[in-house]
């Protein structure tokens, strides 16, 4: 019998996505070689999660964002994290959207990361199973909540590396409380799987730990920027390959960032990046600016979310955004036009 809220095609899916990937993986050795099926570097959206007005995951418009991202020329999309509240979607929530997510890739250019984290080896096993049977381009994992110790975090990423040869993307964020992956660590990780040389960096001191990094390739194969893109200039000048953030609802902006830095034009880097700056500074000053850009360019329906939820499928509720705080974000908007190469989604 399938669980409620699967479709029997879905609940087939999880089903044997716990039955293959044991089978498949579980021979992966120390040392093991991997070559991304799709580059691992450029502008990574985190997909945020839709709630229906019942507070309900909104299955529809999460496929809707994931090809809005794909059009918008983004390099990769990402689900769950931090960004798509992924502490309040339940294990059935995530193996679902795992599963429709991995069921639109074919037709897409972005490269597809499942997150697969859990408070312990236990629970991220479990996720990573699933996502590697679904196949996805790469997988992204924060430290275990959980862990009392940095051997904890050791023993934790070196089951990911057993799990899968799969491009594994170490965030260094969203741990246990006061314990941070010290870079020597992800480094010596890295050699000795070099399918873990992939880092999401966002943690201080975060320029030297980036430069780090970025000074250690190889093993290091990919070196991200987060923080929702606030430093991204001048993470591109450093070297990094390029950054991981919720800002899918200006997917098209962040694509032409990561374009014009490529290129090498600097001056319409810096214009186009300042106009960045000036939606996430406002995102700052009126909670819910996000949501209101994502239902403004048809993205989603509605305005919810979970974030006062204290646990997983915790009650949705809704943004309210006043009419002095919607004409502001409408004027600061209506200068990213030259960037917004995508209108609405099909």
């Amino acid at each position: 019998m399938s669980r409620p809220g699967l479709t029997r095609r879905e609940c087939l899916a999880v089903f044997a996505s716990a039955a293959i990937a044991p089978q498949v993986r579980l021979g992966a050795t120390a040392g093991a070689d991997a070559t991304p099926s799709k580059p691992m570097r450029g502008a990574f959206m985190i997909l945020s999660t839709p709630f229906t007005e019942a507070g309900a995951v909104d299955w529809a418009d999460l496929e809707r964002e994931a090809r809005f991202v794909d059009a918008c020329g983004a390099h990769g999309l990402v689900w769950p994290q931090g960004s798509s509240e992924v502490a309040s979607l339940t294990k059935e929530e995530r193996f679902k959207g795992m599963v429709i997510l991995a069921g639109g890739a074919k037709g897409r250019k972005a490269a597809l990361v499942l997150g697969v984290q859990g408070s312990d080896i236990a629970e991220m096993r479990e996720y990573a199973l699933r996502a590697e049977a679904l196949a996805p381009d790469a997988m992204i994992a924060m430290p275990p909540s959980g862990a009392k110790s940095l051997d904890d975090y050791r023993a934790y990423f070196r089951a990911v590396g057993q799990l899968t040869k799969r491009p594994v993307i170490i965030q260094t964020s969203g741990g246990a409380k006061g314990l941070t992956p010290p870079t020597d660590m992800m480094i010596a990780l890295a050699q000795e799987y070099p399918h873990l040389g992939y880092a999401k960096e966002e943690s201080e001191p975060l320029i030297e730990r980036m430069k780090a990094l970025v000074s250690h390739r190889p093993p290091m194969r990919s070196v991200f920027g987060a923080s929702f893109g606030s430093g991204w200039l001048y993470e591109m000048r450093l070297g990094l390959d390029g950054v991981i953030t919720g800002n899918a609802m200006y997917a098209d902006l962040m694509a032409r960032i990561w374009e014009l830095h490529v290129r090498g034009q600097s001056m319409e880097l810096r214009d186009a990046f300042s106009k960045f700056l000036l939606m996430r500074n406002l995102s700052q000053q009126i909670p819910g600016a996000d949501l209101y850009v994502m239902k403004k360019r048809g993205v989603f329906r509605t305005m919810m979310t979970r974030r006062s939820a204290a646990s997983g499928g915790g009650r949705a509720r809704a943004i309210t955004i006043s009419p002095e705080e919607a004409a502001e974000i409408d004027d600061r908007l209506e200068a990213l036009k030259p960037y917004l190469s995508v209108r609405s989604p099909s």
